[in-house]
């Protein structure tokens, strides 16, 4: 019989059926190597052994003890079965209650010592615990006075399955457990082998033996995905790309009624270089909130136009490609260049037009939404394509505009400030260009965080602010009313009724996501041509549209939202030549919410910003949604192991530097495992 391998099928394992198999598939486990990298989402420490009269309420523990009575069976309502005893050491006594397991009153006898672990509840002076895990005192280490792994689960599969199936395929594979790592790396690193590795991180000795091991499985996950990332860029720079022709910058530069920053000529200046490579450009251009992303974009397109190329820009939503075709055909009109635009929502005669304009060649750039993927759109001569807030489209969708050219120049933007350290390992297959230099005159929006105590003066506030034709945005983390009644938390919908009856003689708006498309962009355009006064909105308008007359941002229950998040809403303020305001509202007397509220009230840097979020709350704000493309990560976190992120980074650098294709036969287990991750992501991962 033909040893198993990582490949190998968990069918082989005792135990694991066809119904067990599905329920094992349904978590993305199909075979043994799956089983090994299904590592567990948390550890119970079942190694503290406390004494009963120390145990407290809710908490979860260990307990040597006798038992002091004969365990009892009785019958209730519903036919449900108790079994009931009590438990006794020399500090006190515990009540143990099982539900339907009449079983284990034959494995339990008064006088014998056991070992409990299970939840505590205390009523008055006694303490209890219910279906606790149990075993002989005698035979310990099994369930209890050890580190237990905890796995996520689905139907059909319970805590105990798993172990014995990641037991069994353990004890299998033997050496062959998944190994990436070459020896070289290893030794210089301080790394355990990966067969302690997988030992520990799924039954930990102890502590130290876990740390271990995890540190292995995090520095080994990142290395292969910095390789990954560097074979990406490596077979993208030998590619062949449109070489654009020479022009002067300094022709387009001069039709501003202003002068770009320093930092906005940089990232052109780094596109041009790409785009006259002579491969094809793949750049993320990286800015703050109204720090000019829009003029670098129309600087490309206007440098692809001067040779002969057509641009393609798409925007998430249609009143945004709105308001980029307005700004892009501004700075391009004085050259003649023609900008289009396509939306879903334009006529049949409109797209006929634009269609036909693409084309023939007559039009330089075409704005639209989705609507630029579909079939019977077709460019002349497709030489440039930039994508507006990336995170906001799928890799597919990004690729599927960039089919209809001949491999041509991507430029993507995005608003959301992402800590240094992290954009190099999420945007590693691209070349980033950071703008991170304000244009003068955009004005620094004055930020207080204060408690709903202050309701009154912000309504004053408001009153004062729409007296002088200034337009408000409020931002609720409800939709309606009756999602969860026991939050606290007020709804946009509620709001707004409560605004309005607080404002009669004002116009207030309501926009949210279950709003269909239309009736959103209809609310918003409202809002930006000046028919609404106050805006109460969810973080819909977190990415949106630019209203200069907008001069207040109030976030209700500020605390439930990321400070990445808080700067995107603030943005929508201060992007006009009125003074501004930011006012986050919340009650929580936590001190780490005072902190993080704080840091908005100190700074208006979206990159330092980003960089106190990392630290106050961790990598979720960034990725809950998961707004890049990389693959699911198995056992590192990019914001908690961001030390050994960059320590196996620089290492994927040092190795790719001295073998740029993996090809050395040492190296052959880790190129292999770095392109099944480049085809799991189908090529590339932004």
């Amino acid at each position: 019989m033909q040893s198993p391998t990582l490949n190998t099928s968990i069918k082989a394992l005792s135990g694991v059926g066809e119904a067990r198999a599905r329920a094992f598939a349904r978590l993305g486990v199909t075979d043994l190597g799956g089983l090994l990298s299904f590592f567990p989402r948390a550890y119970e420490d079942r190694t503290v052994i406390k004494p009963i009269a120390m145990l407290m309420e809710g908490e979860s523990a260990c307990v040597h003890g006798i038992i002091a009575t004969e365990p009892t069976l009785s019958r209730v309502r519903g036919g449900l079965e108790l079994v009931k005893f009590r438990v006794v050491d020399d500090s006190g006594s515990l009540d143990v209650t099982f539900f339907n397991q009449s079983y284990v009153r034959s494995q339990l006898h008064r006088g014998e010592g056991y070992s409990f672990y299970g939840r505590v509840s205390v009523m008055g002076a006694r303490r209890g615990m219910t279906n606790p895990a149990f075993e002989p005192e005698s035979s310990e280490g099994r369930v209890t006075g050890r580190i237990m792994p905890v796995y996520r689960l689905t139907s059909g599969l319970n805590q105990r399955a798993v172990m014995s199936a990641v037991r069994q395929a353990l004890d299998l594979v033997g050496e062959g457990v998944p190994d990436a790592l070459p020896e070289e790396i290893v030794r210089r690193f301080e790394l355990c082998q990966a067969r302690y590795a997988y030992e520990n991180v799924h039954f930990p000795a102890d502590f130290t033996a876990l740390a271990l091991a995890r540190r292995r499985l995090v520095f080994e996950e990142l290395f292969v995905l910095a390789c990954a990332l560097g074979l990406l860029r490596g077979s993208r720079e030998e590619r062949d790309g449109v070489r654009l022709r020479e022009a002067e910058l300094e022709e387009f530069y001069s039709s501003l009624p202003f002068r770009p920053t320093g930092a906005q000529r940089r990232a052109v200046n780094e596109a041009v270089a790409d785009m006259r490579s002579g491969r094809p450009m793949d750049r993320l251009i990286q800015g703050d909130v109204g720090s000019g992303k829009t003029l670098a974009a129309a600087a490309c397109v206007w440098y692809a136009a001067k040779s002969g190329y057509q641009s393609a820009f798409m925007a998430p939503t249609e009143i945004l490609a709105a308001q980029h075709m307005e700004t892009l055909s501004g700075f391009l009109a004085p050259f003649g260049m023609v900008v289009r635009k396509l939306t879903g929502s334009m006529t049949a005669r409109e797209k006929r037009e634009t269609l036909a304009a693409l084309t023939s060649g007559e039009c330089q750039l075409c704005v639209g939404t989705h609507a630029l993927l579909t079939e019977d759109v077709e460019f002349k001569n497709l030489a440039l394509v930039i994508t507006d807030e990336q995170h906001r489209f799928g890799v597919a969708q990004r690729a599927a505009l960039a089919a209809k050219g001949n491999r041509p120049h991507i430029l993507i933007m995005s608003a959301t400030p992402i800590p240094r350290t992290l954009a190099l390992i999420i945007y590693g297959d691209l070349d980033v260009s950071i703008i991170d230099e304000l244009p003068p005159g955009r004005q620094k929006v004055d930020t207080f965080a204060v408690g709903s105590a202050y309701r009154k003066r912000i309504n004053n506030f408001i009153r004062r602010l729409t007296g002088e034709g200034r337009q408000v945005y409020v931002v609720c983390p409800r939709i309606e009313e009756g999602e969860d009644l026991n939050d606290g938390l007020m709804s946009a919908e509620e709001h707004a009724s409560e605004l309005q009856r607080e404002f009669p003689d004002l116009r207030v708006g309501c926009v949210h996501g279950r709003l269909k498309a239309r009736e959103k962009d209809a609310i918003m355009s409202a809002f930006a041509a000046g028919d609404i006064d106050i805006l109460v909105s969810t973080t819909v308008i977190e990415v949106g549209v630019d209203v200069p007359n907008a001069a207040l941002m109030i976030v209700e229950n500020a605390e439930r939202f990321g400070l990445s998040q808080l700067h995107q809403l603030r943005g929508r303020v201060g992007r006009g030549t009125h003074k501004s305001y930011c006012i986050l509202i919340s009650d929580s007397k936590g001190e780490d919410t005072r902190e993080r509220l704080a840091v908005m009230t100190h700074t208006n840097d979206g990159f330092k910003i980003a960089e106190e979020d990392l630290r106050l709350r961790g990598p979720g704000d960034f990725f809950g949604s998961r707004q890049h493309g990389l693959p699911e990560l198995h056992v590192a976190d990019l914001g908690a192991d961001m030390d050994v992120l960059k320590t196996a980074q620089s290492a994927a650098m040092d190795l790719l530097a001295a073998d740029p294709g993996l090809l050395w036969p040492e190296h052959a287990q880790l190129r292999e495992r770095a392109l099944a991750l480049i085809e799991t992501a189908g090529g590339r991962f932004n």
